[in-house]
């Protein structure tokens, strides 16, 4: 099943057939990191300070993952004959390339290789060769005369025909306050970036100096970023397009990493391996926001298939990768999928993840897209997370440059992802995980979530205003509980220990209006029903305790 998830786009140029090129690549599992010349002592020797500094506001500590693959392991496979394509120190191995059985039986031979499992893929050559895929993608350009000429703007963007897929959101106040992604990092992971580097939409971004660098895991010998596929350059727009009046983004300003780690024409586990590369390098250069829109199920050797039951956020390399690299405090936003109403009508890998935050797609409507994968993982859980615009997505064409749109989860994950940025951006002393916890704390369905649509269409202004709201701590003796938390009918607030004397308890709601409120006299160690709660809609309110002069402030949340 192919894994670039673009669904049902009129394709204006044919796809053109090449031959497959067998698989010679092999994955080099090492032993140990003995000897190793990196210490987690000196992190600074294999970690950017932006990934330090990341590290220490999210209180991450250095692992012995994250030190290198031991070099001279890696020379001594290489000195045996083998073309070295890429390193892992989170899976402490090594992917290779080589046509010689012997060259395989000599690095097995050596005393700190653990195994060689075949990983597949083609020749690293720099050509892209294989078969052609993408029979459901799509993609189609807007008629002039159909784009959207009024309704478009906020005060500091006119975004175009991309007004309602960031609108949908509410997610241009964020812009408006300020916050379109300047200062934070994304690493778009994809197969591709067709003309990224001559395309007008990406203007801004080369003449600010927001596009970092490229890196290119498939061809590693021949680095080949934007003269390969085009999916990735669609899915870089949905982020960082600047066509005012046409096509802006949902992250104008944040800086891009495009690394390349899908291989378009063939389809192998090696693939899941160079996006766990990809991931180790967007960790190590200090990205906050890794952009995905890849997954995995079958592939051209079938003996590497992953059933339903590898879904389970455990199994996979890729999903164990992606998990690994939510650890180190970065926000993996991934596809959910483009196999909604198939045979396999479930999320792929990585988004089976447990801590990876899987988006789902709907309409311009915000009505769930047909094809959008659905949940649960093997094990139980609800996914996607949340869903935004995947159905009619405006997009620039990577040909010509023109805004146009396509279809499927391969463009909802990235508009959520710069909104994402943007959102981090204006509350930057939270960790990824609170994040995405307020994102979905925020959606439509967030006391009812389900498998089509999880928590829902976020409020990215709302779940600003849920981040930026703090639980304050009394001392340490001190218990204030509001419970049940997430209620229904009845809310009640507990108290035991509180130091002073308690005048209030009051329920605002995102609007800072007072919904309920109670007179208290006195310090009082008992729980109080705070009457009238039945009658609220379902939704985030805030419960303020005073206690003298100081305001206690904790969130709630009606299902």
């Amino acid at each position: 099943m192919h894994k670039i998830f673009t669904f049902m786009v009129f394709s204006l140029i044919g796809l053109v057939s090449f031959s497959q090129v067998a698989p010679n690549k092999y994955w080099v599992k090492f032993t140990d990191k003995n000897n190793s010349p990196y210490s987690i002592d000196n992190p600074g020797e294999f970690l950017s300070q932006r990934a330090l500094d990341r590290r220490t506001a999210q209180g991450i500590e250095i692992e012995e993952n994250d030190l290198p693959a031991n070099p001279a392991y890696v020379q001594g496979v290489m000195d045996v004959g083998a073309t070295i394509l890429n390193v892992s120190k989170w899976f402490n191995s090594t992917v290779i390339y080589t046509t010689s059985s012997s060259v395989v039986n000599a690095i097995n031979a050596l005393p700190y290789v653990l195994s060689v499992e075949k990983a597949g893929g083609s020749n690293p050559s720099g050509n892209d060769t294989g078969k052609p895929f993408f029979k459901n993608e799509s993609f189609s350009q807007i008629p002039e005369g159909d784009l959207l000429k009024s309704g478009t703007s906020g005060d500091s963007y006119d975004y175009g025909q991309a007004y309602n897929q960031i609108n949908m959101l509410n997610g241009i106040p964020l812009h408006d306050a300020g916050f379109d992604g300047a200062g934070m990092i994304i690493a778009v992971l994809d197969a591709g970036f067709l003309n990224v580097n001559s395309l007008t939409a990406f203007d801004s971004l080369w003449n600010n100096n927001q596009i970092l660098g490229t890196r290119d895991f498939v061809n590693p010998q021949n680095p080949n970023i934007f003269n390969s596929h085009y999916h990735g350059s669609m899915v870089l727009s949905t982020m960082g397009a600047n066509l005012p009046g046409q096509m802006v983004g949902t992250a104008p300003k944040a800086s891009y990493w495009l690394i390349r780690t899908e291989d378009a024409e063939t389809e192998y586990l090696v693939e899941e391996l160079n996006w766990v590369a990809g991931a180790e390098l967007a960790d190590s250069l200090g990205a906050d926001v890794i952009n995905s829109s890849l997954g995995y199920t079958t592939f051209d050797d079938p003996s590497q298939d992953h059933s339903y039951s590898d879904m389970d956020g455990n199994t996979t390399p890729i999903t164990i990768g992606a998990d690994i690299a939510v650890s180190k405090g970065v926000l993996v936003c991934n596809s959910a999928g483009n196999s909604g109403g198939s045979f396999w009508q479930y999320i792929g890998a990585p988004a089976d993840g447990n801590d990876v935050f899987s988006i789902g797609a709907v309409d311009g409507n915000g009505n769930y897209a047909s094809f959008s994968s659905t949940g649960p993982t093997s094990d139980g859980r609800i996914k996607p997370n949340v869903v935004a615009q995947g159905a009619g997505s405006t997009i620039i064409s990577p040909w010509d440059g023109t805004v146009s749109t396509g279809s499927g989860t391969s463009f909802s994950s990235p508009i959520t992802a710069g909104i994402v940025a943007c959102l981090w951006q204006a509350n930057p002393d939270k960790r990824n995980m609170e994040i995405m916890e307020a994102i979905q704390e925020s959606a439509t369905l967030a006391g009812n979530p389900n498998n089509q649509l999880g928590w829902g269409i976020p409020d990215y202004s709302m779940a600003n205003s849920i981040l930026t709201v703090i639980d304050n701590e009394m001392d340490n003796k001190a218990s204030i509980l509001t419970y049940p938390n997430p209620f229904n009918d009845e809310l009640f607030v507990s108290m035991k220990d509180v130091p002073g004397e308690i005048s209030s308890i009051e329920l605002f709601d995102l609007t800072g209006k007072i919904i309920l409120s109670k007179k208290v006299n006195g310090s009082l160690e008992q729980s109080i029903k705070l009457n009238g709660a039945e009658n609220l809609d379902a939704g985030i309110y805030f419960m303020q305790v005073t206690i003298n002069n100081t305001v206690v402030t904790q969130k709630v949340i009606k299902r």
